[in-house]
Parts: C-alpha cells; structure tokens; sequence
C-alpha cells in the first residue's frame, strides 16, 4: 500500500500562521538556544511556509525579539503570582517565587532563564534580543528594590541586588549541576540574606 505524502504547510490566515510560529520559535529558542535554530528549522516545526514567516516578522530578528518579549511576560507572571497567596507581604512572595524556582533549576534538563541566555548569546548591546533582555532585568531589579523596600531593608537597593545576583546564579547553575546542584540552596540563602537585612 503506498504511503501517504507528507502534508504541504499551508498558511491558513496570516494571524494563525503567525502565532504557531511564535510558539514553536519559543519552544526552539529556549530549548536549543537562539543563534542554534534556523529559519528553516521554525517554519518546519510550525508546519508554515518560509514566506509566512517573513510576511508575520520582517526579519529572524524580529521574531527573536518576540520571543523574548513573550518570556519576559510569562516571567513576570510566575514572579508576581504568589502576591495572590500573599497579599501585603512582599517577603513571603518573594520566597514562595525562589522556593519554586530552586525546584525548577534542580531538576535535570533546566535551560535556565531565556533572558539571561540571550544576554550570553548576543552580547552586543545594539542587537534587539540584548536590548530586549537588558530591558526586562532592569524591571525585575527596580521590581526588587520596590520590595526590599517594603521589607523595611537597612539598605534595600544593596538588598535587592544581592537576592539577583543569587537568582541569576541559580539560572546558570541550573544549567551546569542539574539535579542536586548548588540551586536547590537557592530558598534558604534569599531568607540569610533577607534576615541579615532586616534584622535589627
């Protein structure tokens, strides 16, 4: 019995096609790295044709931009959903959001924090992924400083970039130790150091 031919991408409307290839770019992107996926790679994976792509990005650039943007809002929605657990209480949601994060970096196959990533792989600070990153750690260190704030911190902005520099160390480490790494310290070093700043 001959075997059916492989289905031809179709481009259905412009709106459909654009967002599976932004999702499949996501999924791509942060798995396998940036500058590792191709253009080809994107639309085969989306089951789109390459001038779909273009007519929805004008350049890969465009969409690696995209990507980021969308990582940097499900970033800030896991960072910001324990204020709903939490209300008024700026420490406990910023421990339940490390408590959490030292599970997701101790596990084996973390890819770490895609901003953080792109930072890495685009080092110029012209290019739009290291604006875009830059721009959102910027937000998540001023975000920070709000907080320690709120915790009535000695000085919140030294604070507030320690607990960073811990998360950003906890988003490479994940990366290299996998389970059992120096991330799953991650909960109790943010609380030492909370303590120790706050602490009369």
């Amino acid at each position: 019995m001959r075997s059916k031919p492989a289905p031809v991408p179709t481009d259905e409307t412009p709106r459909r096609a654009a967002d599976r290839i932004r999702e499949t770019a996501f999924d791509l992107f942060y798995r396998e790295g940036i500058r590792a996926v191709g253009v080809e790679e994107i639309v085969s994976q989306a089951g789109v044709t390459k001038p779909s792509l273009y007519r929805a990005f004008e350049s890969k650039d465009e969409l690696i931009a995209a990507y980021l943007r969308d990582y940097d809002q499900r970033f800030c929605q896991r960072f910001e959903a324990p204020a709903a657990e939490h209300p008024d209480d700026p420490k406990a949601q910023l421990l339940a959001y490390v408590d959490r994060l030292a599970t997701r970096a101790s596990r084996d196959g973390y890819r770490g924090c895609g901003l953080t990533n792109a930072v890495i792989e685009y080092p110029d600070s012209d290019h739009p992924a290291h604006q875009v990153a830059v721009q959102s750690k910027q937000a998540l260190r001023e975000r920070l400083r709000t907080m320690c704030r709120a915790m009535h911190a000695r000085d919140p902005d030294d604070l507030a970039d320690g607990i960073l520099l811990l998360l950003e160390g906890s988003y490479v480490s994940g990366q290299t130790f996998g389970e059992g790494g120096p991330a799953r310290v991650l909960g109790s070093m943010v609380r030492r150091l909370i303590d120790a700043s706050t602490q009369a």
